[in-house]
């Protein structure tokens, strides 16, 4: 079986303005914003710690 060492990541912010490229949400409490113009694929080694993962009820709409 062949394990993926890479993943699709994107940045949270909290300040900042709205922009079409950017998804309003809520992660530990925190009111922010996903930034899609700036996702990466990275390989998992150079991850630290997992923040939290995003379902589809927590998105702002």
């Amino acid at each position: 079986m062949i394990v993926p060492r890479a993943v699709i990541v994107a940045p949270m912010t909290t300040k900042g303005q709205s922009y079409p490229s950017r998804v309003a949400c809520e992660l530990q409490g925190k009111q922010g914003q996903i930034v899609l113009d700036q996702i990466r694929t990275v390989d998992k080694a150079r991850l630290v710690r997992k923040l939290g993962c995003m379902d589809q009820p927590k998105f702002l709409c």
